[in-house]
C-alpha cells in the first residue's frame, strides 16, 4: 500500500506540472511527463493487485472452511492438479517447460477430506515445485531435466502424498521459515508466503502431517535425471500424511 500511495502522491504533483507545461506550449515537457505518469500508474496498478492477492490470502488463512469431507479419490485428484499446474504455468508461459511424472498406489482407499482444501494444498506444493525446477534450469549445467513427480502410497491407516522436485533445494537458512505466514524467497510480486503456511493449516485440520526434507544444489554438481530424487541428490520433497479413518 506504500507503493501505491506514494507513486499517486507522485503522480498528483506531476499532473501539476503537466497542466502547467501544457499552458506554456511546452509540448517536449509534456511528452516527458506524460510519459512518467503512464509508467507510475502501471506501477499502482501492480501493486494494487500484489496488496489485493496478499489480502485474499490472508482471508484464506484466517476463515475456517466450509466444506464438507467427503470420500475423495486422492489418486485422481493429484493427477487432476498435477496436469492443472503444468498447462496453467505453459499457458502463461510458453517457455516453460519440465518433465512430470506420477506413482499412483491403487491400493489408496477413497478418504474422507474436504476436496477443494486438499487440491489447494497440493497444487500450490506443485505449483512450488515447478518454480523450484524452472529457476534451477536458468544456472544449471547442459542435461539438467527438470523433473516433478507425484507419488502417492497406502500405509496402514494412513494416505500418503509426496510432491518432489530436482531443484535447487531449499537453503538451511531460510528452511526453518517456510511455514511462516508471508515468508516466501520469491522475487517481489511472485509470492505472497501465505501459500505454505495455508497449506500447513489444511492438513493440520484434517489431523494429517506436512514435512519437508530437502539437499541444496551446488555449483559444481553434474547434471541430475529425475529419477535420482529418492537417491540423495538435490531437490525438495514435500510429503502430506492424512489419517484414512478420519
Amino acid at each position: 500500500m506504500n507503493f501505491v500511495n506514494n507513486f499517486s502522491e507522485v503522480n498528483k504533483e506531476l499532473v501539476v506540472e503537466l497542466v502547467d507545461a501544457a499552458a506554456h506550449h511546452n509540448y517536449s515537457e509534456v511528452q516527458i511527463l506524460a510519459n512518467d505518469i503512464k509508467e507510475n500508474s502501471e506501477k499502482i496498478n501492480h501493486h494494487g493487485k500484489r496488496a489485493e492477492g496478499i489480502v485474499k490470502g490472508m482471508l484464506h488463512h484466517s476463515r475456517k472452511s466450509e466444506g464438507k469431507k467427503e470420500p475423495t479419490d486422492i489418486n485422481a485428484l493429484c493427477d487432476e492438479y498435477l496436469r492443472l499446474s503444468y498447462h496453467g504455468l505453459r499457458a502463461k508461459d510458453k517457455s516453460f517447460n519440465a518433465k512430470f511424472e506420477s506413482s499412483f498406489d491403487d491400493a489408496l482407499p477413497k478418504i474422507n477430506v474436504v476436496g477443494q482444501d486438499i487440491g489447494r494444498t497440493i497444487l500450490n506444493l506443485i505449483n512450488n515445485a515447478f518454480y523450484a525446477v524452472s529457476e534451477r534450469r536458468k544456472t544449471a549445467p547442459e542435461g539438467y531435466e527438470p523433473t516433478v513427480n507425484i507419488v502417492t502410497r497406502y500405509q496402514p491407516g494412513k494416505a500418503i502424498i509426496k510432491v518432489q522436485d530436482n531443484g535447487n533445494g531449499i537453503p538451511k537458512a531460510v528452511f526453518d521459515k517456510i511455514f511462516q505466514p508471508f515468508f516466501t524467497t520469491k522475487p517481489t510480486g511472485q509470492g505472497t508466503g501465505l501459500g505454505l503456511s495455508l497449506s500447513y493449516d489444511i492438513i493440520k485440520a484434517h489431523g494429517g502431517d506436512l514435512k519437508v526434507t530437502t539437499k541444496e544444489a551446488r555449483p559444481d554438481d553434474p547434471a541430475e535425471k529425475g529419477e535420482g530424487l529418492l537417491a540423495g541428490q538435490a531437490g525438495t520433497e514435500f510429503v502430506i500424511q492424512l489419517p484414512i479413518n478420519n
